[in-house]
């Protein structure tokens, strides 16, 4: 009867919905590094620990209050909720009677409840032995007034901070890395202190006016002496024990140094995942960002101008040089290969990125990089390079929302425009961002003065207007296949014929100076400005 209702049980969280959004849920506000709501909940945490332990170092001279009696068992209600739910999120318990249960039905052996449960436990206990879990429970029990002798475990409430800042779990890391050296120095270090206090007291105790008079003391001389502390209270008299002193303190000198070079050697290894781990916390805070995938000439000139505007930026790419050169411009970097799917992941395709910028010099990294991004995110938005034509297709197949080709372009805009130095002349106020010459597109929408003109008849000469090309979807186009490139599902007509006439919804990318836009704005009263 146990056993069938505790696989009934298994199967109907199994299938919950609302059981699967409340540990959903804890999860974002617990565990997941990248929720918002973790942050917050760190940084109360990191307020409530401090106070805490204020609290109980002011009660060792003064008697507590009621108050703040209440005030710390409902510090210590939340610091218990806190360990139950991290237990509870540790491993998924149904899912291992579900298991259990489907591998009985296979092998068609009997379903046993105890060995069901001690699976259960047994994971949970796995938890509960983890050295986090063990500090999270000794912070609980200072709070016990019956046993005074618990408040020596008020330290512990100072060690759950290590659930909250990432650089010190860092360092933890480092240590844990190099525990092996670690391990080999303690063990030397073993061998100096256990040789150097029997020398000590071998050597003085015999004389007059020894201030070692038992072994603990000469360990406690020896450990002061190899920490180069040196207090003074006990100094060797005998001559064997200055000598002893002597070597113990070029030990010591050796022994420290050897430990910094470990600590150093270990900080610089992690020194990637440190800075890694700032550009993470940075790109949490802002709430829409671009990713650059490469730091060349592109990807370079494209990060300029985002910062010119104030837009929120990361760079990823491999090349140490080029990451260099984005930290010394003080940009947001990654230091890793951005076609790998977690190298996105942490920086946010999913949470925050509005678009993907392809822009490494060589386009099957292109290319990876952009299924990458699709298959992390379908909705992003992906602007690839392509330095060769055969690879836009694959590009798009790829999942890119636009391809630009920057050779191709260049050559394009020479050929159609040379001997026209005006055209030159935008062009260059453009990439200089200088403020009298921009790029507008204008609407030809209903009713508009635009419809059925032809490009001839407007003068965009004489307006004193580049007509860069015109975007439009209308069939009545698809007789024009001069400089005629797909977009999406549109058309974009470069540099259209004089005698291409104009339709609703067609769309006019127009290049000059502000005034001049402005002015042919006005006179045609029905187009629309858009950006």
């Amino acid at each position: 009867m146990l056993a069938r209702l505790l696989v009934y049980c298994a199967y109907f969280l199994e299938s919950s919905r609302a059981y699967q959004n409340t540990k959903r849920f804890f999860y974002d506000l617990l565990e997941n590094t990248n929720s918002r709501m973790k942050a917050h909940f760190d940084m109360f945490m990191i307020c409530l620990v401090m106070f805490s332990v204020i609290l109980l170092i002011y009660e060792v001279d003064t008697p507590p209050t009621n108050l703040e009696i209440v005030f710390e068992r409902a510090i210590v209600l939340v610091f218990a909720l806190e360990y139950v739910l991290r237990g509870w999120l540790y491993n998924d318990s149904h899912k291992i009677i579900i298991e259990y249960h489907e591998q009985t039905q296979y092998l068609k052996i009997p379903f046993r409840f105890g060995k069901a449960m001690r699976m259960v436990i047994g994971r949970k206990i796995d938890y509960m032995l983890s050295p986090l879990a063990i500090i999270d429970l000794l912070a609980i029990l200072p709070s016990y007034r019956s046993l005074r002798i618990l408040r020596i475990f008020l330290i512990f409430r100072l060690f759950k901070l290590l659930r909250y800042f990432n650089s010190i779990k860092l360092f933890t890391e480092v240590l844990s890395s190099k525990r092996f050296e670690l391990f080999t120095l303690m063990i030397f270090l073993g061998f100096i202190v256990l040789i150097g206090s029997t020398a000590i007291y071998l050597f003085e105790k015999p004389t007059a006016n020894t201030q070692v008079n038992n072994l603990f003391d000469a360990a406690y001389f020896t450990i002061v002496t190899v920490s180069t502390v040196g207090y003074g209270d006990i100094t060797p008299h005998s001559t064997g024990g200055r000598l002893v002193a002597m070597m113990l303190i070029l030990s010591g000198l050796g022994v420290f140094s050897f430990l910094t070079s470990i600590l150093v050697s270990g900080f610089n290894d992690k020194m990637r995942s440190m800075q890694e781990n700032r550009t993470y916390t940075e790109l949490k805070r802002h709430a829409h960002f671009v990713i650059i995938c490469g730091f060349g000439r592109v990807g370079e000139h494209i990060a300029k101008l985002l910062a010119k505007d104030r837009k929120h930026f990361v760079v990823i790419d491999i090349d140490e040089k080029n990451v260099l050169e984005a930290k010394r411009l003080g940009y947001l970097v990654i230091h890793a290969d951005a076609s790998k799917n977690n190298v996105l992941l942490n920086a946010g395709i999913n949470n925050g990125a509005t678009s993907v910028l392809c822009t490494t010099g060589n386009d099957v990294i292109n290319v990876y990089i952009t299924l990458s991004s699709r298959y992390l995110n379908p909705t992003i938005r992906i602007i690839s390079r392509a330095n060769q034509p055969d690879n836009v297709k694959k590009l798009y197949q790829a999942g890119a929302n636009d391809i630009i080709q920057p050779f191709a372009i260049a050559a394009m805009v020479a050929a159609e425009y040379v001997g026209q130095p005006v055209a030159f002349e935008a062009i260059q106020g453009i990439l200089r961002k200088e403020k009298q010459l921009l790029m507008e597109a204008v609407a030809v929408l209903h009713g508009s003065a635009l419809i059925d003109k032809s490009i001839a008849a407007l003068d965009f000469e004489q307006r004193k207007l580049i007509l860069i090309g015109v975007i439009s979807s209308h069939a009545a186009h698809h007789r024009h296949r001069k400089n005629r490139y797909d977009v999406n599902d549109q058309q974009f007509y470069f540099n259209p014929d004089p005698h291409f006439i104009l339709q609703e919804g067609d769309l006019l990318v127009l290049m000059g100076r502000d005034v001049s836009i402005d002015h042919f704005r006005n006179q045609f009263k029905g187009s629309q400005r858009r950006p």
